[in-house]
C-alpha cells in the first residue's frame, strides 16, 4: 500500500448554493447551506485514502467544536491523525459559494492552520517514512517548505498544489518534484495563460509539471519530453469543489503504486470526474472501487 503524508490544511467548509453568485455589494438568496468538513490537505488526504493510499494527516485544529469534526471526519476514512495537533482557539473555516453551473467562489480564513510554521522530529520521521508527500499552501510558507526540504533529504517524491496561488521561494521549487497547479493558477505563476506555454515556463523550475484543465482534462509536461493533453471523461458537473484534490490524491496513489505516467493521469481523472457529480468536497471523493469501474 502506498504510504502518503500530507502536510496540510484542515477547514470546515460553510457550503452556500445559488443559483448565481452575486456582484460586490449585491444580495442574493440561497437555496441550501451545508457545513462540511475540508481543507486544501485535509480533502487530498480524505481522496488518497478512499483511493486505496495509507495516509498520514500532518497540521493542526482548533480546540472548538469544528476540530473534533475534522479530526474525526479524517479518522473515519481512514486517515491517521496522530500528527494532527489540537490548538487553542478557532480551526480554519472556508467560506464557499457554489453557483447552478457548479462554479464556486471560497474565502479562506487559516484559524489553527496558521500556527503550523514549522514541523518537529516526529512530522520529518513521517515525511521520511512515507512513499509520497502532498503540500499545498494554505498553511504558512515556511511549514510547506520545510516539508519539501525533509522530503528530499529523505529521498520522498513531493506533490505540490499551488493553491492558494502566490509566489514561490526558489528554496521550495528546488526540492518540488511534481507541480500540480489549474489553469489559472498555472497563468498566475508562469505569466501565460496558454497552457502549454505555461507548462514550458514552469519546467525551467520543476522537473514534471500537471495542469488540471477542469472539463478540458489535463496537461502533463516532463523535462526533454513534449507535453501531452489527457482528456477528462465527459460528465455533468454538480459541484467542482475538491475535485483538484480528488485529482491529485489519486494521482499520489497511482503513482505511488508505480502505475505509468499516462494510466495515473486517466485514473486521477476517473476519480475527479466521478466528484464533480456530487455535492460538497470531501463528502463527495469516490472509493476505489468506484474509480476502477468508472
Amino acid at each position: 500500500m502506498t504510504g502518503i503524508a500530507v502536510l496540510g490544511s484542515t477547514n470546515m467548509d460553510l457550503v452556500t448554493y445559488v443559483a448565481r453568485a452575486p456582484e460586490l455589494g449585491e444580495t442574493v438568496t440561497g437555496r441550501e447551506f451545508r457545513t462540511v468538513p475540508g481543507g486544501k490537505g485535509a480533502n487530498q488526504a480524505v481522496a488518497a485514502a478512499r483511493a486505496g493510499g495509507d495516509v498520514m494527516m500532518i497540521g493542526a485544529v482548533g480546540d472548538d467544536e469544528y476540530g473534533a469534526e475534522l479530526r474525526a471526519g479524517l479518522e473515519h476514512a481512514g486517515v491517521d491523525t496522530d500528527l494532527l495537533h489540537t490548538v487553542e482557539g478557532p480551526s480554519g473555516t472556508a467560506h464557499i459559494v457554489v453557483d447552478d453551473t457548479g462554479g464556486n467562489a471560497i474565502v479562506v480564513i487559516p484559524g489553527a492552520n496558521g500556527t503550523v510554521t514549522s514541523i518537529g522530529p516526529g512530522e520529518v520521521a513521517a515525511i521520511a517514512g512515507a512513499d509520497l508527500l502532498l503540500l499545498q499552501l494554505e498553511l504558512p510558507l515556511s511549514a510547506v517548505v520545510a516539508g519539501a526540504q525533509a522530503a528530499r533529504a529523505h529521498g520522498v517524491r513531493t506533490i505540490l498544489t499551488p493553491s492558494p496561488v502566490q509566489e514561490l521561494p526558489p528554496e521550495l521549487l528546488a526540492v518540488v518534484d511534481v507541480l500540480v497547479p489549474n489553469e489559472h493558477e498555472a497563468a498566475a505563476l508562469s505569466g501565460c495563460s496558454e497552457p502549454h506555454a505555461a507548462a514550458e515556463v514552469l519546467l525551467h523550475r520543476v522537473p514534471e509539471v500537471v495542469i488540471t484543465l477542469g472539463a478540458k482534462g489535463c496537461l502533463y509536461a516532463a523535462r526533454d519530453a513534449e507535453a501531452v493533453l489527457f482528456p477528462a471523461p465527459e460528465v455533468e458537473a454538480v459541484d467542482t469543489t475538491g475535485a483538484g484534490d480528488t485529482f491529485v490524491g489519486a494521482l499520489s496513489v497511482a503513482l505511488g503504486e508505480g502505475r505509468p505516467v499516462p494510466e495515473a493521469l486517466a485514473w486521477a481523472s476517473s476519480a475527479a470526474a466521478l466528484c464533480v457529480q456530487r455535492p460538497g468536497a470531501s463528502t463527495s471523493m469516490p472509493y476505489r472501487s468506484e474509480i476502477d469501474g468508472a
